[in-house]
């Protein structure tokens, strides 16, 4: 068979968000028929521009050979996949769903096992990286599910990162990410308390920052979020409120294998009173806001923070 009569793969994409639309236009190739569909069309011209067909619901990805999913959470995919008229009522056998939101393991083990009872394949194949490293196609992908599965699905997920992971079985993607999502978690909510108390104690915010972010306390965390904390920035990452589902599944995990997490828990606990205290739709360097009312402080530099200095 020539290459000009190779058959095109029908590939199908739920979800245009922050990161679902630069990983479809990622997926827009000569190779595929990509048809998209989202509650929020704001994207659909440019994945018009792409060559991408847009379609009014998921009805329409019933041919699809493989399904993508980035949706904000458990319940969003829960109802995509199986509500009246859902998805997984649509595809075929053999068919694949590629669900790369992060969503509750439980949930992801639960819907592994309905879609295998469909005939449909599976693989949870969470992402890790903000929307700069989406557009980039340069995205750590972490995937769970049968083998064969992952092996079909990956010239996909090539188009999408460029840290490509099979983790294993069914929801070893998920666990891989919330690991990740904690340590991280972690780091911010630990910026949130000692920063204030750098402040209180007498010193200058930019050289705290300095130290911080050229010494040993260094971290992914610290070098995004110090210079929009010292600029009064709390907009440009995750919302506090949609991140503490991962707290959430941590703590659920916790308690059901008996897995003590000190640390976490600490962390948890500032991400509750900082949600309490009204920050839950800024990111997590907001966080930092309650250490400072309650020390009466603020972590500021003289200048105001600004895109193009710190990019």
């Amino acid at each position: 068979m020539s290459a000009a009569s190779t058959p095109r793969t029908i590939v199908g994409f739920v979800g245009l968000g922050q990161m679902g639309k630069p990983m479809a236009l990622n997926l827009a190739h000569d190779d595929t028929d990509l048809l998209v569909t989202s509650k929020v069309r704001d994207a659909y011209p440019e994945l018009h521009a792409a060559g991408a067909r847009t379609i009014d619901g998921v009805a329409g990805l019933a041919g699809a050979d493989i399904v993508f999913l980035s949706l904000p959470g458990t319940a969003a995919v829960l109802e995509v996949l199986f509500s009246d008229g859902g998805l997984a009522s649509h595809l075929r056998p053999g068919s694949i769903v590629v669900d790369t939101s992060t969503i509750e393991h439980g949930a992801t083990m639960d819907i592994h096992a309905r879609l295998r009872a469909a005939g449909i394949e599976f693989l949870d194949a969470p992402v890790s990286g903000m929307q700069s490293r989406a557009e980039a196609g340069t995205l750590t992908v972490m995937c769970g599910g049968a083998a064969r599965t992952f092996e079909a699905v990956k010239p996909w997920l090539e188009r999408l990162g460029n840290n490509i992971l099979y983790m294993g079985e069914a929801g070893s993607g998920q666990l891989a990410k919330l690991v990740n999502q904690l340590l991280f978690d972690i780091h911010c909510a630990a910026l949130a308390e000692i920063l204030p108390m750098s402040r209180r104690m007498g010193l200058d915010p930019e050289k705290v920052a300095s130290v911080i972010n050229s010494g040993t306390g260094r971290s992914y965390a610290s070098e995004f979020f110090l210079p929009r904390i010292l600029g009064r920035h709390f907009s440009d990452g995750y919302p506090l409120n949609a991140a503490y589902k991962d707290l959430v599944s941590a703590a659920e995990l916790g308690a059901r294998h008996c897995i003590p997490m000190p640390v976490l828990a600490a962390a948890t606990a500032t991400y509750q009173m900082s949600l309490l205290a009204g920050h839950g739709t800024s990111d997590k360097g907001a966080m930092t806001r309650f250490f400072e009312d309650m020390l009466a402080v603020q972590f500021s530099a003289a200048a105001p923070y600004t895109e193009k200095q710190h990019g």
